[in-house]
C-alpha cells in the first residue's frame, strides 16, 4: 500500500511515529483546505455566521483544533502515560496566552463563542502551524508504544472529526464548494440488493484495542464483551431516496400513528416553523414524479432514486421503519453484518446510519482522560454506525460509535432497516 493510502486507512490506529507524523500533517492540510472554502465565501464578512446550536463560528473551530492538540500533547506533561494520564493536572502554559479563554470547549459555553475576540484568520493559521510543529517535535522523541502514542492518535482523529464538521457546517450554511470537493461529498448511486439474512452468532462486541500492543480505541468502544445475537434480516444498503419517497407519498409526515410521541412533537414544531414534509434541505419531493430536489452546499441538486436518502433525524428514520413494517438495527446487528456480510453485498460508508439503540456505555466502561468525549452523552444520544462521504478513511471502523441527539439532521446521516 502506498504511503499516501496508508496514512488515510484504518491501519492508522496502530502505526508508529513516522506514519503518524505524516498523517498529522495530512489532517492539518485537509483542515486548511476545507477552511479555504470558508475563506472564499466568508472572508468579506469577517467570517460572521448565524448563531446556531449545531455549528461553531468558523474561526473558533479552526483555533480549537490547534488548542486541543496543544492541550493534550504540547502542554501535557503526562502525555507519555496515555490512558493513565490524569484528566486534571497542572499544564504548561500555552504559546497563546488567551488560548484557554478562547478555545477550551469544556469551559467556554457554546453560545458565547460568537462574542469572543478570537484572532483573525492569519492569527489562527499561525497558531495551528506553531502547535503542529511542537506536536511533531515531541512525536519524534516519543516511544514506539501504544500508550506513548495515544494522545497523538487521539488528536489526529479529533482533527478528522472537526474536518467533517467543517464539511457539514458548509452544508448548513449553504456555502459553495469547489466542484471536486462537492462531488466527493455527494454519495454515489448504489446497486440495490435484496436484504441479507445473518445467522445467529455469539458476537464479541467492543474493541480489543487500547491495551498495549493492540493499537488505539476510543473509550466508548471498550471493553470486549460477548452478546448472543439471534438470526436477523438486515438491508444490504441504506434506505434510498426512491424508498423514502414512497413513505412521503403515503402521507408519512401526516400520520401520527407512525411516530413516537417525542418525534411527533418535534415534527409539529418543524411543520409550524418551516412547513416540513420531508428531510432537511429538501425543496421538492415529488408525489407524482418521485423526484427529490435537495440543496447541496447552496445549490439545488436532483437526487437519484438509488442514492442513499440523507439528512433525516432519528425520528424520521424510525417513522419510516414503522411505516415499512420494519425496525432500525441494534448496534450489535449492524456490527455483525459489517464484519461478516461484506462479500455478500453489505455496503456502508456513504452516510452515517442511525441505530435503534441509545448511546450507552459497554460493560466495564472506564472513561479515558478526555472525559468529555463520551460519558456526558450516555442515555441522551442515539448511536450512528458506519461513516459518511465526509469521513476520512482512517476514521472508518466497524467498531466506531458515533452519537448525536435524535433531532440532528444536519450531519450526513441516513439509515437502513431490519425485519421485525
Amino acid at each position: 500500500m502506498a504511503t499516501s493510502d496508508l496514512i488515510d486507512s484504518s491501519q492508522m490506529r496502530s502505526v508508529g511515529r513516522e506514519l503518524l507524523a505524516l498523517a498529522l500533517m495530512d489532517a492539518r492540510n485537509h483542515t486548511l483546505h476545507l477552511f479555504a472554502q470558508y475563506q472564499k465565501a466568508l472572508e468579506g464578512v469577517n467570517f460572521v455566521v448565524p448563531q446556531l446550536a449545531t455549528i461553531n463560528p468558523p474561526l473558533w473551530e479552526l483555533g480549537h483544533v490547534g488548542w486541543f492538540q496543544e492541550w493534550w500533547i504540547g502542554r501535557n506533561m503526562q502525555r507519555a502515560l496515555g490512558t493513565r494520564c490524569e484528566p486534571v493536572h497542572p499544564r504548561l502554559a500555552s504559546i497563546e496566552p488567551n488560548a484557554d479563554r478562547w478555545w477550551d470547549s469544556t469551559h467556554v459555553p457554546h453560545d458565547t463563542r460568537w462574542a469572543l475576540d478570537v484572532p483573525d484568520m492569519g492569527g489562527c493559521r499561525a497558531y495551528l502551524l506553531d502547535t503542529l510543529e511542537s506536536t511533531l517535535d515531541l512525536l519524534d522523541k516519543a516511544a514506539e508504544e501504544d500508550q506513548a502514542l495515544y494522545f497523538y492518535r487521539l488528536c489526529l482523529f479529533h482533527e478528522d472529526m472537526h474536518g467533517e464538521a467543517f464539511a457539514y457546517t458548509a452544508q448548513t450554511l449553504g456555502l459553495p464548494l469547489e466542484r471536486p470537493l462537492q462531488e466527493a461529498l455527494t454519495p454515489a448511486p448504489m446497486m440495490v440488493r435484496e436484504a441479507l439474512l445473518i445467522p445467529a452468532t455469539v458476537w464479541q462486541m467492543g474493541s480489543a484495542a487500547g491495551a498495549e500492543g493492540n493499537g488505539f480505541a476510543f473509550d466508548n468502544e471498550k471493553a470486549v464483551h460477548p452478546i448472543s445475537v439471534p438470526e436477523f434480516e438486515i438491508d444490504a444498503q441504506p434506505v434510498t431516496w426512491a424508498q423514502f419517497v414512497e413513505f412521503v407519498d403515503d402521507g408519512g409526515y401526516d400520520r401520527e400513528e407512525l411516530w413516537q410521541a417525542d418525534g411527533w412533537q418535534w415534527l409539529q414544531r418543524q411543520a409550524a416553523g418551516e412547513g416540513r414534509r420531508g428531510p432537511r434541505y429538501v425543496d421538492q419531493i415529488g408525489v407524482a414524479s418521485g423526484a427529490v430536489m435537495q440543496t447541496r452546499f447552496g445549490q439545488p441538486m436532483r437526487m437519484l432514486g438509488n442514492q442513499p436518502a440523507m439528512h433525516m433525524t432519528w425520528w424520521e428514520a424510525d417513522a419510516w421503519c414503522r411505516w415499512a413494517g420494519r425496525r432500525l438495527p441494534a448496534e450489535v446487528e449492524w456490527e455483525v453484518a459489517a464484519h461478516s456480510a461484506a462479500r455478500r453485498g453489505f455496503r456502508w460508508g456513504d452516510v452515517w446510519e442511525w441505530m435503534g439503540t441509545t448511546f450507552r456505555p459497554y460493560p466495564g466502561f472506564v472513561p479515558d482522560p478526555y472525559r468529555e468525549y463520551s460519558e456526558p452523552w450516555f442515555g441522551s444520544h442515539k448511536v450512528l454506525r458506519g461513516a459518511s462521504v465526509a469521513t476520512r478513511a482512517r476514521m472508518k471502523s466497524p467498531k466506531y460509535r458515533n452519537f448525536y441527539l435524535p433531532e440532528r439532521d444536519d450531519i450526513f446521516c441516513g439509515f437502513r432497516s431490519c425485519a421485525l
